[in-house]
């Protein structure tokens, strides 16, 4: 299939695929998966989760005083019938922004940020392109109370074939009226990231890439946690599917920031264990982050859905990976991954 003929097909299917997968798997269906008896433990409740349309899932689970566990059902390529390796890399998405979060909370404790400045001191040639930049902090930015319009709600925004680069990417948003005045409210936008990756470049001198390496992966002993697509062996990646579209779509590369990081189940847990325990940052710039971030996020692109908290009742980090998306399976893996956490509330 051409590109363009591939683009077409998704500005069509993509809408009718949710409409038939409404069929397919209609509410009172999501309403079993959410009453249906818990089984005994996670793996039986990975294996039911396929049976709901899921192509293949990973969860990891790191319970203080217990041995962390990898769990794994489906197909890591459905094609090829190869079965899921918990071991495989994935798209993480958004879960990109917490290492994003870090650095900015690292930098501003040394001194080379301050939240408090703006967007024009910043990037001052962004001034007369985005609305309100005098205005606009990096604390607003890292926090998402911007109202600068999210560049993946604009109906130009090419998912077939993504921007490789964010020049492409800010034509999307410059010159657009604000959604709302800085700081009024909340409100998620993808281009608040995109333009922290944009001030971490220039102020460093690099690439904030390089940074996240350094001064959080590194560290940590991440080994298999990546920026970009470019960085990976292709066989070792996850296969993504979007419902009522049959390819493999882990061909589709992500490379803005904020939402192009890969990574396996086990290492977001790892990382997502040193966030909340303390271990990551100092105290001074774990108050730093609490005051800009969360602790805990989901992730979304075609073909990949993800989820990583930390639970701090049961003391668990719970990590989950999905590949496929589109109609109702975001709903259907978020009930999975809220009973696969009462499961572990049971023991």
């Amino acid at each position: 299939m051409t590109r363009s003929k591939t683009k077409r097909f998704f500005q069509i299917a993509m809408p009718l695929a949710g409409l038939i997968s409404l069929i397919v798997f209609p509410p009172w269906n999501l309403v079993k998966a959410w009453i249906m008896p818990l089984p005994d433990t996670v793996q039986e409740q990975v294996d039911e989760a396929i049976s709901y349309g899921i192509d293949g899932m990973i969860v990891y689970v790191d319970q203080k005083e217990k041995k962390p566990e990898l769990y794994a059902a489906g197909w890591k390529n459905r094609e090829n019938q190869i079965p899921v390796d918990p071991n495989a890399l994935f798209k993480i998405a958004s879960i990109s922004k917490l290492y994003i979060a870090v650095a900015v909370a690292k930098l501003t404790h040394s001194g080379v940020l301050t939240l408090d400045k703006s967007l024009t001191e910043y990037l001052p040639d962004f001034a007369d392109k985005i609305e309100n930049s005098a205005q606009i902090t990096l604390r607003m930015l890292v926090r998402h109370r911007s109202g600068i319009p999210n560049y993946t709600d604009h109906p130009d925004y090419p998912w077939t074939d993504p921007f490789k680069k964010t020049s492409d990417t800010y034509q999307l948003v410059f010159g657009q009226p604000a959604d709302f005045a800085p700081d009024e409210k909340y409100a998620y936008s993808n281009t608040n990231y995109l333009l922290i990756g944009e001030i971490l470049d220039r102020t460093l001198g690099y690439s904030h890439h390089q940074y996240i390496q350094e001064e959080i992966l590194q560290p940590l002993g991440l080994t298999h946690t990546y920026s970009l697509m470019s960085e990976i062996d292709p066989d070792e990646l996850m296969s993504g599917y979007f419902v009522g579209y049959p390819p493999d779509i882990k061909g589709n590369d992500f490379t803005q920031p904020g939402g192009s990081m890969i990574s396996t189940a086990q290492e977001v847990g790892i990382f997502l264990r040193a966030l909340n325990d303390g271990t990551l940052l100092s105290e001074e710039e774990q108050a730093i982050y609490s005051s800009i971030y969360e602790y805990g996020h989901t992730g979304l692109l075609p073909g990949y859905q993800s989820h990583a908290f930390y639970h701090p009742d049961i003391d668990a980090v719970v990590v989950q990976f999905v590949n496929t998306s589109g109609g109702t399976m975001w709903n259907v893996s978020e009930i999975f991954y809220n009973r696969i956490v009462k499961i572990l509330r049971k023991k």
